[in-house]
């Protein structure tokens, strides 16, 4: 069944792990490499160079395609192989039919009282996760559920107020407990109101509870989910953990708790469960009895822990016992890259393509500037944040006040339950707002990331019409920008001019480069997800396992979901 993988035996998952392992070892510099380093490492220098001079001179719009694997004919035979493979290698990410994996799904469409707040991106993830949640409760007969790493509680809302299931919301930050719990006491007097109102059946409103609580490895979920469900392990675990649950302050009646239920087994769900926490709800799940399934969707590769495997040791890669014995190690700057978008690149568009090559090679240059006058901070391999975004930010604001207005369209997908809907937006960008038409606003449809629409809208000036002065000028703004946000500003009499001009001459290649080595991207993700998989596929025929793309790719890029339940 297309993108559905849990046909797949565990050694087919091992042997898809080691092709890539083995086709991708001879471009280990790309994957080790940092672009940061472009300049300062001579990075172009160790591409082919037959490559590097046919794409030196290609449209913007075809280096954008190079990570989704769309080559052009009068490429080199070995680019075009290098490309084709990497995206043959790759797993496919386009949205699985839900409804034939699930044949009891039922994606509903979402009361706006819910909804509302959540751009459209949030509301396609909770829409669709809600929905699977439920059929997967059903599958297992469980009605409670811990929401891990819910920040601010969309998806806890959705399952409580929508399928009328028990869910407790965990995350580490007090602040979003505090925003769940004050968004779940405005939805449950609507649905109150709503009921008195209609006269309805008394029944119960099932709402979320809140727990602020660290999870730092498998003992502490463990330890919790015993400690809920009130099983004989409950006292232990009570001295082993401490949690901060947020009262909603209801005496309404009508008002039921997870912890009123008194349940005894659980449903582990995650929507981009950040680093290693996705990883620790996939080993708790199999250790700890009272979890009956789990519904994992992770995300921040980069923040995942990685080392030589010792006998006991748990890090977030690898986790298989297949790659481990494998030795296969990726390493940071991979993870990192393994976060790249190749459907979110593909659709920039030209401009905004050039202006983001751009900001790579000011940040390139910029990395020159430490080496001479800072090596000293090299050390601690400093971030710079996004000074090259906000000060392209307010280049298009001066744009648009000066009376520039651009006007395009919007094709992002809608969620499922609005497919029939029209979608087409017309807008206008003014001041970084957006101005949406009436017909939309009727449909309570909102725009999704302005910076994005910014990013794709032809806003002036141009990175290929910028001239070399215009450009220093820029990198200058950039570098005082960098300086001031390390705390170095003022300290030294620097020769930006003079770095610029070594730098410039070489800029034309950083996007081909870039292009290149985010093609490598899709892999190295495919490599971790593949990891997860082998580690449940391992667990032997105690369990049911499905890896499936379940969201746009568009809308959400991280959108494989691993769905496991205990037969």
């Amino acid at each position: 069944m297309a993108g559905v993988y849990s046909y797949r035996s565990a050694a087919e998952t091992l042997e898809w792990i080691l092709a890539i392992k083995n086709f991708i070892k001879p471009y280990s510099f790309f994957w080790e490499a940092h672009v940061v380093n472009f300049f300062k490492d001579r990075l172009w220098e160790a591409v082919d160079k037959e490559w590097m001079d046919c794409l030196r001179n290609e449209a913007v719009e075809n280096l954008l395609l190079i990570p989704s694997g769309v080559v052009q004919d009068h490429w080199p035979a070995s680019l075009k192989e290098f490309i084709t493979t990497l995206r043959s290698l790759a797993l496919p990410r386009e949205q699985a039919d839900l409804e034939k994996v699930l044949p009891d799904l039922d994606i509903k469409y979402l009361d706006k009282v819910i909804t509302q707040g959540m751009n459209r991106k949030k509301l396609h993830e909770v829409e669709v996760l809600g929905a699977i949640v439920s059929s997967i409760a059903k599958t297992v007969r469980v009605n409670s559920v811990l929401d891990v790493g819910a920040g601010q509680g969309h998806l806890a809302q959705v399952l409580s107020f929508q399928y009328q299931l028990s869910v407790i919301a965990i995350d580490a930050c007090s602040h979003h407990g505090s925003i769940t719990s004050a968004r779940a006491e405005r939805i449950k007097k609507h649905y109150a109101a709503r009921l008195h109102k209609s006269r309805s059946e008394d029944r119960g409103i099932n709402v979320p509870k809140t727990i602020t609580c660290h999870v730092l490895s498998t003992g502490t979920l463990k330890d919790l989910s015993s400690t809920l469900s009130g099983s004989d392990d409950a006292e232990k675990s009570n001295s082993q953990i401490s949690f901060e649950v947020f009262s909603h302050g209801l005496s309404d009646e009508n008002v039921t708790s997870p912890s009123d239920a008194n349940a005894s087994s659980f449903i582990l769900a995650g929507l981009h469960a950040c680093g290693d926490l996705s990883v620790t709800m996939l080993r708790t799940f199999l250790e700890c009895k009272e979890v009956k399934a789990v519904i994992s969707i992770g995300c921040c590769y980069n923040l995942l822990s990685e080392d030589k495997v010792q006998v006991g040791d748990e890090f977030g890669f690898p986790m298989s016992k297949g790659v481990r014995s494998s030795g296969l190690l990726l390493g940071k700057s991979a993870r990192d890259l393994a976060c790249q978008s190749a459907e979110r690149w593909g659709g920039l568009g030209k401009d905004a393509g050039l202006q983001n090559f751009e900001l790579h090679a000011f940040r390139a240059a910029f990395q020159m500037v430490l080496v001479q006058y800072y090596p000293e901070i090299l050390v601690t391999s400093p971030a710079v944040g996004r000074q090259g975004k906000a000060l392209r930010r307010q280049q298009n604001r001066r744009a648009l006040d000066s009376g520039l207005h651009v006007e395009g369209t919007l094709d992002y997908p809608l969620p499922i339950s609005q497919r029939n809907c029209k979608k087409n937006v017309t807008w206008m960008t003014k001041n970084a707002e957006t101005e949406v038409t009436l017909s939309e606003k009727q449909k309570g449809l909102e725009p999704d990331h302005t910076n994005l629409m910014i990013q794709n809208a032809s806003l002036e000036p141009l990175a290929e019409k910028t001239t070399y002065a215009e450009k220093y000028m820029l990198f200058e703004k950039f570098s005082q920008s960098a300086l001031g946000r390390l705390g170095l500003d003022g300290c030294k009499e620097i020769d930006l001019a003079g770095l610029w001009k070594k730098s410039e001459s070489f800029a034309e290649l950083i996007g081909p480069y870039w292009s290149l080595r985010a093609a490598l991207g899709p892999v190295l993700e495919t490599i971790l997800l593949l990891d997860r998989l082998l580690f449940l596929q391992e667990q032997g025929n105690s369990l049911e396992v499905l890896m499936l793309p379940i969201f746009n790719p568009t809308l959400s890029p991280r959108n494989v979901a691993f769905i496991s339940w205990k037969i």
